[in-house]
């Protein structure tokens, strides 16, 4: 039941209508929509970032008398596997400056490891380009990442390497190894030097942030997330830094990064071009393909849908069980939103929340490859 909702809604950059009128009947349709949504999901928090030709409109919206830690959009969410997308276009740009071969392989730079010596031909084959398409056919994780054993905890294949889609956090953590030999730093300073400090990310870290900086003081910003029945589950504070999962950001701060990375002077550009082909079908379950499987394929670290009413659209998704995060890209409209909640609920609503910004008449076929069980 839907007890309390309160919404705000900060205009970044406010969209330019000829008519006054319009403007207010827009204002008050998205908030009234996203208060809805969010009441009837019972998610304590949501914060979504909109952008339409440039311009950005940032919402957020409590529910069930949720406070939130910090001024309205400066609230720190967990990215989950938003991580993934950051991470390759890191990679892509040192693939850009002739620092990695992403046809090289991975063992030519540092051996893996964790990786059971009896499939030692198996871990020789794994390239950058296989690992940001998730055919890597190394399970997602070999047991929880955040665990003091996970480190030195031992893997084994699922499937041959390049065989068939295997979505893969540990292959992604391989990769940042061998990215951080290569070029002799940690994950964090190669993402503050190539991304977060570009682009203006302030908020943005794969590690804890520091009591020092605001924007980054997480033990004040960062919100807490909540299960299926409500239950407070915390901050989730991660001991490392992993490229697969451990970002922490804003909505605001995650928009930046995708008007960068599809704004007008980065098309047809190295990053561009690699990150945004299709390199591989994505049957997210190899044991039993479904329906929404058909329209889906990944490229080198995002999700690719064929949409008849829309036109190719490009997504990410994120699921560190309380915390659910998602961006979609329509460029056929020159739009896109990410959002990230606090909840376990979090993906519950995105049938509710696209024909709002994109106009769709039909659910989007990444909504039933996200939540669709086998």
């Amino acid at each position: 039941m839907k007890n309390f909702t309160k919404i705000t809604l900060i205009f970044l950059l406010m969209y330019t209508f000829s008519s006054c009128n319009h403007n207010n009947t827009d204002y008050y349709k998205t908030e009234t929509h996203i208060d809805s949504v969010i009441g009837t999901a019972s998610i304590p928090m949501i914060q979504l970032a909109y952008t339409h030709n440039n311009k950005t409109q940032l919402f957020e919206a409590t529910h069930d008398q949720f406070a939130p830690p910090a001024a309205p959009g400066q609230s720190v969410f967990q990215a989950a596997s938003l991580s993934k997308t950051i991470f390759a276009y890191i990679v892509l740009k040192m693939a850009e400056k002739g620092q990695i071969d992403l046809d090289k392989p991975l063992s030519d730079y540092l051996e893996p490891h964790r990786i059971d010596h009896s499939q030692k031909d198996w871990a020789n084959a794994l390239t950058a380009k296989i690992v940001l398409s998730h055919r890597s056919g190394l399970p997602n994780w070999s047991i929880s990442p955040s665990s003091d054993l996970w480190p030195d905890s031992k893997l084994k294949f699922r499937f041959k390497p390049d065989s068939t889609f295997s979505y893969s956090g540990e292959a992604y953590f391989y990769l940042q190894q061998v990215i951080e030999k290569i070029s002799n730093k940690p994950l964090e300073q190669l993402a503050r030097e190539i991304v977060f400090i570009p682009l203006g990310m302030n908020s943005t870290s794969y590690q804890w942030g520091r009591q020092d900086i605001p924007s980054l003081d997480y033990d004040s910003i960062a919100v807490d997330g909540f299960d299926n029945d409500g239950v407070n589950q915390g901050k989730g504070r991660h001991p490392r830094a992993n490229c697969a999962y451990t970002l922490r950001t804003t909505a605001s701060d995650y928009s930046k990064f995708l008007c960068d990375l599809f704004g007008q002077d980065s098309k047809n550009g190295y990053v561009y071009n690699h990150l945004l082909k299709p390199a591989t079908t994505a049957q997210r379950y190899p044991q039993q393909k479904r329906m929404c499987d058909n329209n889906i394929h990944w490229g080198l670290g995002i999700g690719i849908e064929e949409n008849e009413q829309l036109g190719r659209i490009y997504f990410h998704w994120g699921d560190n069980g309380s915390f659910k995060a998602l961006f979609i890209v329509v460029p056929s409209q020159n739009k896109h939103f990410v959002y990230f909640t606090n909840s376990a609920r979090g993906h519950s609503i995105i049938d509710n929340i696209t024909p709002l910004f994109f106009d769709n008449t039909k659910p989007l076929a990444l909504s039933a490859w996200i939540n669709e069980p086998v």
